[in-house]
C-alpha cells in the first residue's frame, strides 16, 4: 500500500482496489511535475487521499470535483445505495461529511481543495494546466463524455488521464469509462501507459 500512510485507507468507502490505490498515488507522484492534479468522483474520499499524500509529498494541490449527491448507482433502491450516506432529513444522497472526515483524518486540509460541484459548472472557467486527471464520476455515456471533453484539453503534454472502471467484457461492468477510454487513444493525444485491474492510464503526446 501507499508508504507512510496516516490513515488505513481499505477503511475508507469507496470502490478503489489495493493495487489501482498504489497505482494512482505513483503516478500522481511524477505527474505533480507537469502541474496539478484533479480528480471527478471523489465519494468519500479514497481515491482522494491517494492522489492527496502524493501531492502533499511532491508540495502539489489536488482539485477534488464532486457534488456529493451520489452516481445513479449509489441512489435509494440501487444496488451501491448505503443508507448511511443518506439524509433522511433532506431525502438525498450526502457523501461531503464523510469525505471531509477522511480528508482531515489524512492531514490532506492543505493539499485538497474540494469542488461541491457537477463536473461540467466547475470546469466552465477553467484555466489551468494539469498533471493529470483522474475520471471516475457518473458512468452513464453522457456523464463519463462530459468528463472526459471537459477535462481532457487542460492535461498538460506528458501528463497523465486515468480512468476507472474499464470492462472490455460488458458482463464485468458498464462500458462507458471503456468507450472512453478507447476515445483517448483512438483521438491520438494519448499514449496507453499502464493498466491496473479496472484503472487505465494514459500519457498526453
Amino acid at each position: 500500500m501507499i508508504p507512510d500512510a496516516p490513515v488505513d485507507i481499505d477503511r475508507i468507502k469507496g470502490f478503489l482496489a489495493a493495487d489501482e490505490a498504489l497505482a494512482l498515488y505513483r503516478h500522481a507522484l511524477a505527474a505533480c511535475a507537469a502541474g496539478p492534479v484533479l480528480e471527478i468522483g471523489s465519494y468519500c474520499g479514497k481515491s482522494t487521499v491517494c492522489l492527496g499524500l502524493a501531492c502533499q509529498r511532491q508540495g502539489s494541490t489536488l482539485f477534488a470535483i464532486d457534488h456529493h449527491r451520489g452516481s445513479e448507482e449509489h441512489q435509494p433502491g440501487e444496488m451501491f445505495h448505503d443508507p448511511e450516506l443518506f439524509d433522511g432529513g433532506e431525502a438525498v444522497v450526502d457523501s461531503f461529511r464523510e469525505f471531509r472526515r477522511n480528508i482531515r483524518a489524512a492531514g490532506l486540509e492543505q493539499v485538497v481543495v474540494p469542488i461541491v460541484a457537477g463536473s461540467e459548472p466547475a470546469a466552465r472557467h477553467w484555466n489551468t494546466s494539469l498533471g493529470m486527471v483522474f475520471i471516475d464520476g457518473g458512468h452513464s455515456l453522457e456523464a463519463a463524455l462530459a468528463d472526459y471533453r471537459c477535462w481532457a484539453p487542460h492535461i498538460a503534454r506528458g501528463g497523465i488521464l486515468a480512468i476507472h472502471d474499464l470492462f472490455a467484457d460488458a458482463r464485468q461492468g458498464g462500458q462507458a469509462p471503456y468507450a472512453v477510454y478507447r476515445m483517448a487513444l483512438a483521438s491520438g493525444l494519448f499514449e496507453a501507459v499502464e493498466q491496473v485491474a479496472s484503472l487505465g492510464l494514459l500519457r498526453r503526446l
